[in-house]
């Protein structure tokens, strides 16, 4: 089987996504962005809201070009009780779908960010808040397993489809710990497969998409868990695609850091 490095992997990733926004195709219509080496047919049923689990409401109040380069598995703010003033951190923002109906639900007082590894990502999601006339948005060139963000700064993170295509989720999951504020709440939407082929595995332009490099669910709640957050819970999952034996699924996992503040008894 062959290994791929780190920046190998995210090297493929990031001119896959570079190459999907210049070509304005999307992933959630079917088309080679989708993979042609394996069978996703489960991911490409249905229209984009239905699929995607957002609401015509949430759909019309943001930039079409938002939701056309939209490639996530399912709405990760479907479980979340984000409040005015909050600040939201979304992980591989992408164009910006899901950073600007956070900025919505944080409102002026809030602050609503995105981070992607991608520039033409981050240039169209810029382009696409300036659209929306949202001022309490930012969009920072990063990684994940880097995040260009304060410690304990954020009260919520959320993800779609994105934590799958990282070499190192353990270090996704450290730093999402540290930049959470006590108290703080992750919840994503992400890709899990079990009894996956070793070829797949191994076929290093099928992690970028997404799923070459999806754990299987127990390996996946439990790099969360070492990373010291507590609370993991899967809130919903559903399949995404059939491959032979193996099981390929969308699933949304909410986890808390932990307070610690609190005066001991």
């Amino acid at each position: 089987m062959t290994v791929h490095n780190a920046e190998q992997i995210k090297s493929t990733v990031r001119e896959h996504y570079a190459d999907l926004v210049r070509s304005d195709e999307s992933c959630c219509s079917p088309s080679d962005c989708c993979g042609t080496e394996i069978n996703i047919e489960e991911a490409l049923k249905g229209d984009f809201a239905n699929q995607n689990e957002y609401t015509d409401v949430q759909l019309s109040s943001i930039p079409n070009d938002a939701i056309e380069n939209s490639f996530g598995c399912g709405n990760p703010l479907m479980y979340a009780d984000i409040c005015e003033g909050d600040v939201v951190l979304d992980l591989g923002s992408g164009a910006g779908i899901d950073v600007l109906l956070a900025a919505q639900l944080v409102g002026a007082s809030g602050r609503a960010i995105g981070i992607d590894m991608t520039p033409e990502m981050i240039e169209k999601a810029r382009k696409n808040a300036e659209e929306a006339a949202a001022k309490n948005v930012e969009f920072r060139l990063g990684e994940i397993e880097s995040m260009p963000v304060e410690d304990g700064s954020v009260d919520w993170i959320i993800s779609n489809c994105v934590i799958n295509l990282a070499p190192d989720k353990d270090l996704v999951f450290r730093e999402a710990y540290r930049v959470l504020k006590p108290g703080g709440k992750l919840l994503v939407s992400d890709i899990v497969a079990n009894h996956l082929p070793k070829w797949l595995r191994s076929t290093i332009s099928n992690w970028a998409n997404c799923i070459s490099g999806a754990l299987p669910e127990d390996q996946y709640l439990d790099s969360i868990r070492r990373a010291g957050l507590e609370g993991v819970q899967v809130l919903n999952k559903s399949p995404y695609a059939k491959i032979g034996k193996a099981e390929v699924a969308s699933i949304k996992v909410r986890a808390i850091k932990p307070d610690r503040t609190y005066a001991l008894q």
